[in-house]
């Protein structure tokens, strides 16, 4: 989402939110409503911030001739970079990680972990592809 958009779905969200702070406005009900309305519109504001990071991390796999390499941006700190030799590669894909359909890399005497961002259906549609891409050389 763009700042653009982000400010006009802040906007029309409190808009539409305040609607019923107008029924009773000059009681004190009012006052209540308004410390809802508030909570809803910083919880809202939260939710989206932290999905914005966390979208920003970003993975790079390049397959070349003889190598296969892994780069993993996270939101905040240095990029994490991996890589080894092409042949010796091994992907796995396991139902016994902290996710369902773990999808790891395994080479260069190190495993890393692939695609913690996608849904379990996608990890295992990357394992096939990137296990058939792997051996076609």
């Amino acid at each position: 989402m763009t700042r653009r958009g982000f400010v006009w779905f802040i906007g029309c969200t409190a808009i539409m939110l305040s609607l019923p702070l107008f029924a009773v406005l000059g009681s004190a009900v009012a006052w209540v409503l308004l410390c809802f309305f508030l909570l809803a519109i910083a919880g809202i504001w939260h939710a989206l911030q932290t999905n914005q990071r966390a979208r920003s991390t970003e993975e790079e796999l390049v397959l070349t001739g003889t190598r296969l390499d892994l780069r993993h941006t996270p939101p905040q700190g240095a990029p994490l970079i991996w890589g080894a030799n092409r042949y010796w590669v091994t992907v796995n894909l396991r139902n016994d990680g902290p996710v369902e359909k773990y999808l790891t890399l395994r080479g260069g005497g190190r495993e890393v972990e692939l695609g913690a961002f996608l849904t379990s259906d996608e990890r295992e549609t990357l394992y096939r592809d990137l296990t058939a891409r792997i051996r076609t050389g």
